[in-house]
């Protein structure tokens, strides 16, 4: 019974990211017929990257969510708390400001997460605490967060303007190569987690019981961030720091599989992370006018994480 509930799970959520997936391919500003859909123009060149970008990104952080929860044992554990996207945040600053280009706010955000990683594992793999690497992490968000709204206050109104744009998050923003390169990290991530996915087991019941157990925890610890840093990086270089997903999939999928084991948790936490995304995406271009994703998923996700709070399953 306990088996046929995982398989019904699973199955119910890969449904959700395909049929979330359709809709959002058909969702837009401008109404396209069945006919010319799959010639058309704006399906092949914005919306088809759109939705890829929006699968790839939730599904990527949901298992690095899931991944920090375990590690740390912290279940407000998301990609975001080890300060990868606030580097990636004052790398788009510094470049927007110097540059003024649109174009190239990726690069910087690419570089920033990329350093701002690097540092994370540095300290990493300096103390065995992985507790001692959360507080870094969190005050390293501190800093950086600081020293972007310090370039921000002076930095120029056009400057300012591009920086915004990708700071409220978008999916929309990427081209189909873009969208591909996310797809493959996010594919990577899935298989590198699963792959760990007894580590993961073991590291729930501390580290004395890991070290115990035969497992290394620092080797898990480490794993864990390299996985986590490089989604992170990836997701917020491209769309924005949009959130919450990391949070919000993995305790959905625990509730609906009824088990904390890795091998199904993983898996359920990348399509559930998937489909919230693509939802979030939906949403967003329902008005008259498309709306920043980063406030459509703060909406969604608030609600969740609060209900989650309520019913003490943190």
């Amino acid at each position: 019974m306990n088996s046929a509930r995982k398989i019904t799970v699973l199955s119910a959520a890969a449904f959700c990211v395909l049929l979330t997936f359709v809709i959002d391919l058909f969702v837009g500003e401008l109404s396209i017929s069945l006919g010319d859909f799959f010639n058309s123009p704006v399906v092949l060149h914005l919306r088809l990257p759109r939705a890829i970008c929006a699968l790839a990104a939730g599904s990527a952080l949901a298992t690095a969510g899931a991944q920090m929860q375990s590690i740390f044992r912290n279940p407000l554990a998301d990609p975001h708390i080890m300060g990868v996207s606030s580097g990636s945040a004052l790398g788009a600053a510094i470049v927007t400001m110097v540059s003024g280009a649109a174009g190239s706010v990726f690069l910087g955000a690419l570089m920033g997460a990329v350093i701002t990683a690097l540092l994370v594992m540095m300290v990493a793999a300096r103390f065995r605490n992985a507790s001692t690497v959360l507080i870094f992490g969190v005050l390293l968000g501190y800093i950086l967060g600081a020293a972007t709204s310090l370039l921000g206050y002076l930095s120029s109104h056009e400057s300012l303007r591009i920086f915004y744009n990708w700071t409220v998050g978008s999916f929309a923003s990427s081209s189909m190569t873009g969208a591909l390169v996310l797809l493959a990290t996010a594919v990577l991530v899935a298989v590198s987690a699963i792959s760990g996915s007894k580590g993961l087991d073991i590291m729930l019941f501390g580290d004395e019981f890991a070290s115990l157990s035969g497992a290394s925890p620092r080797r898990i610890t480490l794993w864990g961030l390299s996985v986590c840093c490089v989604a992170t990086a990836a997701v917020t270089s491209l769309c924005g720091p949009v959130g919450f997903v990391g949070i919000v999939a993995p305790h959905i999928s625990r509730m609906l599989l009824g088990t904390s084991v890795h091998r199904f948790v993983l898996p359920a936490s990348a399509l559930i992370g998937a489909s919230f995304y693509l939802l979030a995406d939906i949403v967003s271009q329902l008005g008259p006018f498309p709306l920043p994703v980063g406030s459509v998923v703060a909406v969604l996700g608030v609600p969740i994480v609060i209900s989650i709070l309520l019913s003490k399953r943190i």
